[in-house]
């Protein structure tokens, strides 16, 4: 059959663009859809992470987002009296990246946008409206009507545009990322559960910011809980809770905004504002994220608080988590059963996001002075520890993606699709571990490293987009037998060498003809990794997280457990 293309993308927000982008990369055709008549230009997400940055960057989208962020974007949690309760200002960047960021949404989401242009297999479409779907086993074919308004998700009727058509799109796969009221989500007949509390907020965002701070307050106020952010290009925010018995008509009044804002800017009636609109926080998470060809990602599949500002990143964790399945199975090199794994990997972290995010809410927004004297009180208490003042500043308490189940192998046993998180060896130097915790399902670090063409290089813009075998100290290709070293090749594996700088020189002498790139640690981070963790081979995913980690010289057995895991196609079974 001749289809149109090989994914549909339903919604041109953050998260559609971002996996057109990835699919791209790969080089996957999409058709991406959009029922708005151009992207959303006022702001919405404010906060980037180093995650993100990093999804980002495999997009090679460095250059074009970085004007339109703010590094090392502080926090701040204040109660009522001015006094600091907590500060978020985590310090590193193992990522590769600051870990958190301010920026402007609508100009990233256009720099995405602008980005696809480079592929001669996308197309984007806008006024084009996802109204039906039909799910045909091997491909899909999906309903679009062409027309429509502002609010993609009005009737056109509503949006005050006339329908100009309809057509009819196939593909092998569609993926929903049409924001919180999916069509594709409610088509899959999955649940959607969680809270929606009825406490509102209004936010308004302005041009021209009175106050010139860059990072961000949060106001513990129980007089009246706000927020203030600090944002790239001279833009600032605020959000303001609303009481019960303020009805949310009153935003339109100019009176009664400028009350909001008395004690935050000396004259409001200069402020250039951009928008001021109420809205609620919903912390909800779909019961699966796949039915059959169909998928969904970003806010069609979670919603979360904005607390935390993880809504964004986690939208642009689920992109970077399913683009490389889609592109394995398109390509032919897994089964469709790989693509089981995405829910199976993102479910549990975007739920544990959300219900930090409702947590958190829960410390800022109380108005009864009683609770919030508490509250106070046991944050003085818990400052005067160092190490709980550490945990929260470093942001210790966010939870960090790790995947017990998909495609991981076990350490040690090597068992495929789950990976324990302690563990327990045979073998003295992995007994002997500093870090007992498994780096399988974990997120790779990524330090700055050189190679005979790269000078201070990001390890990620070395090693390529695709899967990577990374051994310390030895040359990988001598590790696999040929049958072994021709699968790797037909997965597109980057074989790397990872050496001390001061052994670069000898390693690629030594190496020279195998086929490895053999990379120097310039500052001791690789080296660190594999010390303390006691393998000295890692199998790493596109999506830069760590499928398997052995010693070196059973790595044939993980690559066939590997293989098994990701469900490869019957063309690689000879190797299992």
């Amino acid at each position: 059959m001749s289809l149109d293309t090989d994914v549909i993308i339903a919604g041109a927000g953050p998260v559609g663009l971002a996996l057109a982008n990835l699919l791209g990369t790969y080089g996957i055709k999409v058709i991406l859809v959009e029922a708005r008549s151009e992207l959303i230009d006022y702001p919405r997400g404010v906060g980037m992470d180093d995650e993100s940055m990093r999804s980002l960057q495999t997009m090679n989208l460095i250059e074009e987002i970085t004007p339109f962020t703010i590094p090392h974007h502080v926090m701040r949690l204040v109660n009522g009296h001015g006094e600091v309760i907590l500060t978020n200002d985590p310090k590193g960047e193992p990522f590769g990246w600051p870990r958190k960021h301010g920026f402007i949404q609508p100009l990233v989401d256009k720099a995405m946008y602008e980005g696809l242009a480079r592929f001669d297999g996308i197309d984007v479409r806008f006024n084009h409206r996802l109204t039906g779907i039909t799910d045909h086993g091997d491909h899909v074919e999906v309903d679009i009507q062409i027309g429509g308004g502002a609010d993609g998700q009005a009737d056109l009727a509503e949006s005050g545009e006339a329908a100009t058509g309809s057509t009819k799109l196939t593909a092998r796969y569609l993926v929903g990322t049409e924001g919180g009221r999916s069509f594709t989500r409610g088509w899959m007949g999955v649940t959607f559960e969680g809270q929606s509390p009825s406490t509102r907020w209004v936010v308004v965002d302005v041009r021209n910011d009175p106050l010139g701070l860059p990072n961000v307050y949060l106001g513990a106020d129980p007089a009246r809980p706000y927020v203030s952010i600090g944002l790239p290009h001279g833009i600032r925010r605020w959000e303001f809770m609303l009481f019960d018995d303020e009805p949310s008509e009153k935003v339109e009044d100019d009176a009664f905004v400028a009350e909001l804002l008395k004690e935050h800017v000396p004259d409001s009636s200069k402020l250039d504002v951009i928008r001021r609109r109420v809205f609620t926080h919903h912390g909800r998470i779909a019961g699966n994220f796949r039915k059959g060809n169909v998928m969904i990602a970003g806010d069609a599949a979670h919603l979360m608080p904005v607390w935390m500002g993880q809504g964004w990143n986690s939208g642009m964790r689920d992109a970077t988590n399913l683009a490389w399945k889609l592109a394995t199975v398109l390509r032919g090199d897994a089964t469709e059963q790989l693509l089981e794994t995405y829910t199976a990997e993102r479910h549990e972290h975007a739920k544990a996001m959300i219900d930090l995010s409702m947590t958190f809410g829960t410390i800022i927004k109380p108005t009864d002075k009683v609770i919030a004297g508490l509250r106070d009180g046991l944050s003085k208490v818990l400052n005067l520890s160092p190490q709980i003042k550490e945990y929260f500043t470093d942001m210790r308490f966010k939870p960090m993606p790790r995947y017990s189940t998909g495609v991981v192998v076990n350490a040690d046993s090597l068992e495929p699709g789950r990976s324990d998180a302690k563990r327990a060896s045979r073998f003295m130097t992995v007994r002997n571990a500093v870090d007992k915790i498994t780096p399988v399902g974990k997120q790779f670090i990524q330090p700055r490293v050189r190679t005979a063409q790269h000078d201070n290089a990001l390890l990620d813009d070395v090693i390529g987009p695709w899967w990577s075998v990374l051994v310390w100290g030895n040359d990988p290709a001598l590790l696999f037998n040929e049958q072994d070293r021709q699968t790797l090749d037909r997965l597109g594996f980057r074989l790397v060498a990872l050496v001390s700088e001061t052994q670069r020189d000898w390693a690629e002498k030594e190496y020279a003809g195998s086929g490895s790139l053999v990379i120097g640690d310039v500052d001791g981070s690789l080296k660190g990794w594999f010390d303390t963790r006691a393998y000295g081979m890692v199998f790493l995913r596109p999506d830069r997280f760590v499928a398997a980690a052995c010693l070196s010289q059973v790595g044939p057995e993980a690559l066939r457990a590997l293989l098994t895991s990701m469900s490869a196609s019957p063309a690689l079974a000879a190797v299992r």
